[in-house]
């Protein structure tokens, strides 16, 4: 039996109904509760433990999490494992059933499930892997073979830029289990990916990315749009700025500064110093290993070949310095061109659709892959 077809009055003794009104007062960090398919969970002791954060959880704290729940958790069966020792009860049986459109939304997730839509070729991300770690070689190659020239410099870091670019795409997939049946498996792919071939770490970008899609351009809970220090996006933000008289940038002018302190260093400076901070106070130390065995390939294997520290240095900050626009062109498609607002508490699916962006020609999906993937 489901829980939305259980009455008040057929509940286990150790549980209880409760009303939506009830649950939405309990929405802060040391007393959180969440609603999944009409149970009522306080999951105010699972906080620290999440594997994806704290704050997913948060953004759905007093609030029918269902949605939520199904779009990210693959093996819905281990997780619910975790749970049953947080259930305390249900929701009344008058509020129990979702919106309209959170059905239609899992009646839809389960049509494509049934007709194979989810399932994924492994083989293509192994190839993918195999020619991101070619293409890094064939950058010391050239170098090795045929000496530091412009010529050869300039194909390196070709090479190596088109490399990290794709390394970015591939640990995005690994990232959010969506390839190997084996969650685990996942998690040892995403780590090398991110950590070994990119040198950042993969629990800061849990913890970023996970609270993009739960609340995307929901300013204050969606990170990549909450830089309010540097940049109001949207048509709400600047507004209400404006009448508070916050900030100390030259708004008016973000258009045309954007293109100084945006693309140009977003990963060659901002990452660099966001990633290192949130390891070392999150003392992510695994990470930490990772990324420095990293830094300390990429050196080995080319500080020789450019001639010293510093040259190699230099080269690293130019592949960065271009893989940050590639990086901030392709993610913006779906934040720039779409409304960022506060939390208006819409439902899983409308706000998932409202900001997902159709980019479909070749030119496209062949660089920008994240740009295309529509609905996770």
């Amino acid at each position: 039996m489901l829980a939305t077809d259980i009455s008040p009055t057929q509940l286990p003794e150790s549980k209880r109904a409760y009303t939506r009104e009830e649950v939405a007062l309990h929405k802060k960090y040391d007393d959180c509760w969440i609603i999944i398919h009409g149970k009522v969970y306080n999951v105010t002791p699972w906080l620290k433990r999440h594997p994806g954060g704290a704050k997913v959880i948060l953004h759905y704290a007093g609030d029918d999490a269902t949605v939520a729940f199904e779009s990210f958790h693959n093996d819905k069966a281990y997780v619910q494992r975790y749970m049953a020792s947080f259930h305390i009860g249900y929701v009344v049986s008058e509020q129990a059933q979702l919106p309209e459109i959170s059905r239609d939304f899992l009646e839809m997730r389960k049509t494509f499930e049934a007709e194979g839509l989810f399932k994924v070729k492994p083989l293509f991300f192994i190839a993918h892997f195999l020619h991101i770690i070619a293409m890094h070689w064939m950058a010391f190659f050239v170098l090795w073979y045929f000496g530091n020239t412009w010529t050869t410099w300039l194909t390196a870091v070709v090479l190596v830029t088109a490399s990290q670019a794709q390394a970015g795409w591939l640990q995005h997939d690994f990232g959010h289990l969506t390839v190997f049946n084996s969650s685990r498996l996942n998690h040892i792919a995403h780590d090398v990916t991110i950590g070994l071939m990119k040198g950042v770490s993969s629990f800061w970008w849990n913890y970023r990315h996970f609270q993009h899609h739960a609340k995307p351009n929901v300013f204050l809970k969606d990170p990549d749009v909450t830089a309010a220090f540097l940049f109001l996006l949207g048509k709400v933000l600047p507004k209400k700025w404006g009448q508070k008289h916050k900030g100390v940038m030259p708004y008016h002018l973000q258009h045309k500064y954007f293109f100084i302190i945006g693309p140009p260093l977003l990963l060659p400076v901002y990452f660099h110093i966001e990633v290192l901070a949130y390891t070392l106070l999150k003392k992510k130390f695994k990470d930490l290993i990772s990324m420095l065995i990293f830094y300390a390939c990429f050196h080995i294997l080319f500080a020789p070949l450019m001639g010293g520290f510093w040259a190699n240095f230099r080269f690293y900050f130019i592949i960065r310095f271009l893989e940050s626009h590639w990086f901030v062109w392709a993610t913006q498609i779906s934040h720039l061109a779409k409304d960022v607002d506060f939390d208006k508490e819409r439902d899983w699916a409308s706000l998932q659709a409202s900001h997902t962006t159709a980019a479909n020609t070749p030119f496209h999906t062949t660089l920008w892959p994240d740009s295309c993937r529509g609905l996770h």
